[in-house]
């Protein structure tokens, strides 16, 4: 099955009250872990690249991993640039065979993330009809690859309207509560989303797909493993996956997760050399770090998106 646009994938979403999962991707046992999770439960998915992806994988053998899992599977996959920084990073990822773009203008004036948003949706349509461009309002605080927002930005409703109309873009990231990174929240500090915001955005704009960017839960079975084998994690503090299942029972029609992955994966490693010393073998770890990371993308498509048996 060759790669396929989210229009579909984000209307059927709508309608039926659920999220598609937006899974980062850096490696291939990152790849594998995803799409043997969602095929196995039937879930339509997205694998999502970030600029800190390609840079450090090469977008050839992503784009490649990607291929294999396409082979290897029998569900719709989307394939998405995450946090796009430009037009030219956008552009290369269009022309590349990507079938969504996000471009974050977020940290720009209102005008001119209209224009930068506008350029690339005009890029994409025009290049295939099919590409969809994901755009960007509000902030969201946290540290997350080569995100650094120190202070949160709610979106506020009343742009909403205006920056669809006047950009064209396919579906719209806004800024509820959620943060990016494992540290969202202070240790005593009450997880908070701002459901009157996600509700008045999808009354302004009714049917159009909403996106939540920061959404990881933030396992504290992992936390704890990793803890337990020398690493240093706290105060690492997630989203109550209770607000995600609610949020995707609403307009929000992907909800986007790397954290979560990539503690499941460094967990399984950390173990692994703790209680194997000896080993040195790089599939001995992976293997076990792979494994925690497709628990975690079951779970979260069964508990959290509600997308099992979706992908048809």
């Amino acid at each position: 099955m060759p790669l396929v646009s989210t229009k579909e994938m984000f209307k059927k979403a709508y309608e039926g009250g659920y999220a598609i999962g937006a899974f980062n991707v850096n490696n291939m046992e990152i790849v594998q872990a995803i799409v043997e999770a969602a095929n196995e439960l039937k879930s339509p998915v997205i694998l999502q690249v970030s600029k800190g992806a390609r840079d450090y994988a090469k977008p050839v053998y992503l784009t490649k991993l990607v291929e294999a899992a396409l082979l290897d599977s029998n569900i719709p996959i989307a394939l998405h640039l995450d946090h796009g920084d430009s037009f030219e990073t956008c552009k290369a990822c269009i022309d590349s065979g990507f079938t969504s773009v996000m471009i974050d203008g977020s940290h720009l004036p209102f005008a001119e993330n209209i224009a930068l948003t506008k350029k690339v949706v005009e890029y994409a349509h025009a290049h295939d009809p099919y590409i969809t461009v994901e755009g960007e309002l509000g902030q969201l605080a946290g540290v997350e690859d080569d995100i650094n927002v120190e202070h949160h930005s709610y979106t506020n409703p009343d742009d909403v309207v205006e920056f669809v109309t006047k950009t064209g873009c396919d579906s719209l990231a806004i800024a509820i509560g959620t943060s990016h990174g494992a540290f969202k929240f202070k240790p005593g500090q009450k997880p908070l989303l701002r459901f009157d915001i996600l509700e008045e955005v999808s009354r302004r704009l009714p049917n159009f797909p909403i996106v939540l960017h920061g959404a990881s839960s933030v396992s504290q079975e992992y936390v704890k493993i990793i803890q337990a084998n020398g690493g240093k994690m706290e105060d690492a503090i997630g989203i109550p996956e209770e607000m995600l299942r609610q949020a995707a029972r609403s307009a929000v029609c992907k909800i986007n997760i790397d954290s979560d992955l990539r503690l499941a994966m460094t967990a399984g490693i950390r173990q692994i050399f703790t209680e194997k010393p000896d080993v040195f073998d790089p599939r001995t770890y992976l293997k076990v770090g792979r494994k925690n990371v497709k628990d975690v993308v079951m779970h979260k498509i069964k508990e959290v998106l509600g997308s099992e048996g979706k992908a048809f």
